[in-house]
């Protein structure tokens, strides 16, 4: 007799046994028995891999771990993209916070530039001259020659060097002016009226930190440095 006819013979007796039973009042010890007897048929049905021939083995298993190999790989291609799709969004993120820094500094330099232009285009002659000038008066020079955000940096400078007299001179080594200029003759270069015209040694003064240092305020910082220029 088969195994499956085994199975069905135990299950068709411990029904009718529970019916007849339920009827007949049957001890319940012959119910439990029967149904006893139905689990040991039901895990004797049950098919084992030793059950399997042996040549077919094998291919149970293989077939298993192919699964199982299949469903890695599924998980690890979804981490995977997750992963980049992070990756992506992150270095998106920074590009743009990059590229507004940019266009933010880009647009402060032609700002800069304008308005240095434009400072530039005022010469000392721009200025009545006089036979003396207080400190506010040529303050307010500097101002309409300075780019607004080079000024206080440019003011820093000047009130070290020569506390903002253009007569100021360097008893040891002979500095003169508001910048100090060694030899004084450098002022000439940006006009000959520049030990009067305070105007002169200003222009004087922006053109040497621009084209030394690149601008007074990196002039500034190179000044507190070394506390010179």
């Amino acid at each position: 007799m088969s195994r499956i006819s085994v199975r069905g013979f135990a299950v068709a007796s411990a029904t009718a046994v529970t019916a007849v039973g339920s009827v007949v009042g049957v001890a319940s010890g012959s119910v439990a028995q029967a149904q006893n007897n139905d689990a040991e048929t039901t895990a004797a049905d049950t098919t084992l891999l030793a059950d399997i021939p042996t040549g077919q083995q094998a291919q149970v298993q293989t077939a298993s771990l192919t699964q199982q190999a299949d469903a890695q790989a599924i998980q690890a291609d979804a981490s995977a993209k997750k992963d980049a799709e992070e990756s992506a969004r992150l270095a998106a993120a920074k590009s743009a916070v990059a590229k507004k820094a940019a266009a933010e500094k880009a647009e402060k330099d032609a700002k800069e530039r304008a308005e240095a232009k434009s400072a530039a285009s005022r010469s000392s002659s721009s200025f009545p001259v006089q036979s003396s000038y207080t400190t506010a008066q040529i303050q307010a020079m500097a101002a309409q020659m300075v780019p607004s955000g080079q000024f206080q940096c440019f003011s820093n400078i000047v009130s070290h060097e020569s506390g903002w007299n253009p007569h100021a001179v360097n008893a040891s080594s002979g500095a003169y002016g508001l910048f100090q200029a060694l030899p004084a003759s450098k002022y000439s270069s940006a006009g000959s009226d520049w030990q009067t015209n305070p105007a002169t040694q200003i222009k004087w003064g922006l053109n040497y930190m621009d084209s030394r240092y690149g601008s007074p305020c990196e002039a500034w910082s190179f000044w507190q440095a070394n506390s010179w220029y």
